[in-house]
């Protein structure tokens, strides 16, 4: 992936984590775009006090960023 052409992907997965970023919030937490793989494949950070499970994960931070980007694979986290 060209490195300019990940700097924008990266930019619209943040867009689409705009979205959740305020429910992530309410538990003291919040997610940071880590990487963005070759393969698309992104790799997120959890931040703040709240223990993410995978089930929030998969249901939320996932869901958030393939609705608006289908060519993402996965999310992971990174932490």
């Amino acid at each position: 992936m060209v490195l300019e052409s990940k700097s924008s992907l990266v930019q619209k997965i943040n867009n689409a984590l705009c979205d959740i970023r305020p429910f992530l919030a309410i538990d003291g937490g919040n997610v940071e775009v880590v990487d963005v793989t070759d393969d698309t494949i992104v790799h997120v950070k959890w931040l703040g006090n709240c223990s993410m499970s995978q089930m929030t994960m998969k249901a939320g931070v996932e869901r958030a960023i393939i609705q608006q980007l289908p060519k993402i694979k996965s999310v992971i986290g990174a932490n």
